[in-house]
C-alpha cells in the first residue's frame, strides 16, 4: 500500500480511497513536466535542427560526465566533447529565443517560460543555459543510477528477478513521451507467436487500445529531429494486426489512452486533418550504426505497407546522410479509426457494456514508470476494460494478485540488434472468461 494508506483498516482505506485517487492523479500528471525537461535534454544532446555540432552517442555523453566528475575541484579543463555540449546548450537557447518554424525549439521555449526564464534578456538566456547544464548533469546521474540497479539485478543470476526489477525502474522518474518503431516491432513478433500457438484467432481483434502511444520528439537511440513530431504505435499496431490477419482493416478501431495533452492534441489534430481529406505521414529512420537483427530489418522494410502507401521521406541533413528513412502515408479513413482519450490507466478506466470492451490492450514502456502497487491497479483497470478472454500485452512483469482476473500466460523475448540487452520481453496477460 502507498504510504498515505498504509496501516489503515479496510473501512478507513475505503473512506480515504477517492481522495487518494484524486490526489495521486494530480501527482502523476505533474510528472509530465519533469519528463518534458528530460526530453529537452535529449533534444539538446542529439538534435541537429538547431545546431551544426556533431551528434554523439549516449555512451559518449556518459563517459564525458564521469571524466568531468573525476577532475579536481575548480578544474577548468574541458574535453572536445564537453566543448560540444556547451556549444549545443548555447545553440538551443538561441534557437528557442527565435524558433521560427522549428516546432521542437518552440516547445523548448515553452519549457523555459514555464521555468520563469525570459529568453529576451541576457540574464534570462544565461539562466536558461545554466538550467540545461544542470538538467544534463541530473539526467546523466540518474542514468548511471539506473545502470547500477540493473547491474545489481543481473548479478543475482535470476532472469525472472532481473526482469521484475527492470519493470519498476523509472517509478520515480518524470514521464517521458519519447518513442520509436522498435516496441511496435516487438509487439508484432509477440502477436505472431501467439497466433502460431493458437491463442488468438484470425479476425478476432476488432477493438484495441494503446496505452501511452507517445511522440517521437528526439529519442536518445534512433530518434531524430529532421522530420515533424509524430506518433507511431497506433498506426504500427493497426498495420501489424492487418498483416497477421488478426483484424480486418475496415472493421478495426483503436483507442489511445494517455494523460498527456500534447499526445492527445496531436492525435486530435490528425483526426481533424483527416476529416478534410489529409492523411498522416509516418517517418521511419534507421540508425546506420546499429547492427539490427534480420527480423528487425524486415519489419522496418515493411511496416505500414498493409494500411498505407510509400511517399518521399523527409530530407536527411548532410551530417546524417548515412541514415536511411522510409515514409508511409496513412489514408484519412484509417486515421479516423484511431480515437484519443484522456485517461490515467493507473487510476481510471472506461466503463462500457461487455460487448463493447477491448479485445486487446497494449502498454509498452509505460508501466515501468510506476511502482508495484500502481502497476497492480493498472492491471485491474485493464482487466475491467477487456472482453472475457481478452489480452494485455506489456513489456513489464506485473504482480498478479490471487483474486485477479488477469493472469500471465507466456512471453516472448525479442532482440533488436546485436547490442547487449537491446531488446524487449513482451508478456501477454489474459482476462479470465468468468
Amino acid at each position: 500500500m502507498p504510504e498515505d494508506l498504509r496501516g489503515k483498516s479496510p473501512d478507513e482505506v475505503a473512506k480515504a480511497w477517492l481522495g487518494w485517487v484524486c490526489q495521486r492523479d494530480k501527482q502523476i500528471r505533474a510528472r509530465l513536466a519533469q519528463g518534458e525537461e528530460d526530453t529537452l535534454v535529449n533534444y539538446m544532446l542529439f538534435g541537429t535542427s538547431f545546431t551544426k555540432q556533431p551528434r554523439e552517442t549516449p555512451e559518449a555523453w556518459q563517459r564525458m560526465h564521469q571524466k568531468q566528475e573525476n577532475l579536481p575541484p575548480g578544474s577548468a579543463k574541458k574535453s572536445p566533447i564537453e566543448e560540444a555540449v556547451l556549444a549545443r546548450i548555447r545553440d538551443l537557447v538561441r534557437s528557442a529565443r527565435e524558433p521560427g518554424r522549428n516546432e521542437r525549439s518552440r516547445f523548448a521555449a515553452l519549457v523555459f517560460t514555464r521555468r520563469g526564464l525570459d529568453l529576451k534578456t541576457v540574464e534570462g538566456r544565461a539562466e536558461a543555459e545554466e538550467f540545461l547544464a544542470a538538467s544534463l548533469s541530473r539526467v546523466l546521474k540518474e542514468s548511471e543510477s539506473y545502470a547500477s540497479v540493473l547491474r545489481q539485478a543481473k548479478s543475482l543470476g535470476d532472469p525472472t528477478e532481473e526482469f521484475a526489477r527492470r519493470s519498476t525502474l523509472f517509478s520515480t522518474r518524470g514521464l517521458s513521451l519519447d518513442t520509436s518503431w522498435r516496441p511496435s516491432f516487438a509487439l508484432e513478433q509477440a502477436l505472431a507467436t501467439m497466433k502460431a500457438k493458437g491463442l488468438i484467432k484470425p479476425g478476432s481483434m476488432r477493438r484495441v487500445a494503446v496505452v501511452g502511444p507517445g511522440l517521437d520528439f528526439t529519442d536518445k537511440q534512433e530518434g531524430y529531429d529532421f522530420y515533424p513530431q509524430q506518433t507511431i504505435q497506433p498506426f504500427a499496431l493497426f498495420d501489424s494486426l492487418v498483416r497477421l490477419g488478426l483484424s480486418n482493416k475496415d472493421g478495426l478501431k483503436i483507442t489511445t489512452l494517455d494523460i498527456s495533452n500534447r499526445v492527445n492534441a496531436h492525435l486530435a489534430h490528425a483526426r481533424q486533418l483527416a476529416g478534410t481529406g489529409r492523411g498522416y505521414v509516418v517517418q521511419l529512420p534507421l540508425d546506420p550504426e546499429t547492427t539490427w537483427t534480420p527480423d528487425a530489418i524486415r519489419y522496418w522494410e515493411h511496416m505500414g505497407d498493409k494500411i498505407g502507401s510509400p511517399v518521399a521521406p523527409a530530407a536527411v541533413p548532410a551530417t546524417l546522410r548515412s541514415v536511411k528513412v522510409r515514409a508511409i502515408r496513412i489514408p484519412p479513413v484509417t486515421v479516423l479509426r484511431i480515437r484519443p482519450v484522456d485517461l490515467n490507466i493507473i487510476l481510471q478506466r472506461l466503463e462500457f457494456p461487455l460487448s463493447q470492451r477491448f479485445d486487446l490492450i497494449v502498454a509498452t514502456n509505460i508501466l515501468v514508470y510506476y511502482d508495484t502497487f500502481e502497476q497492480t491497479l493498472a492491471l485491474a483497470n485493464a482487466g475491467r476494460m477487456l472482453q472475457p478472454g481478452g489480452w494485455l500485452l506489456s513489456n513489464n512483469a506485473l504482480l498478479e494478485l490471487p483474486d485477479s482476473k488477469m493472469k500471465s500466460i507466456d512471453y516472448a523475448s525479442i532482440p533488436y540488434s546485436n547490442k547487449a540487452a537491446d531488446g524487449d520481453q513482451i508478456v501477454w496477460y489474459r482476462r479470465s472468461e468468468k
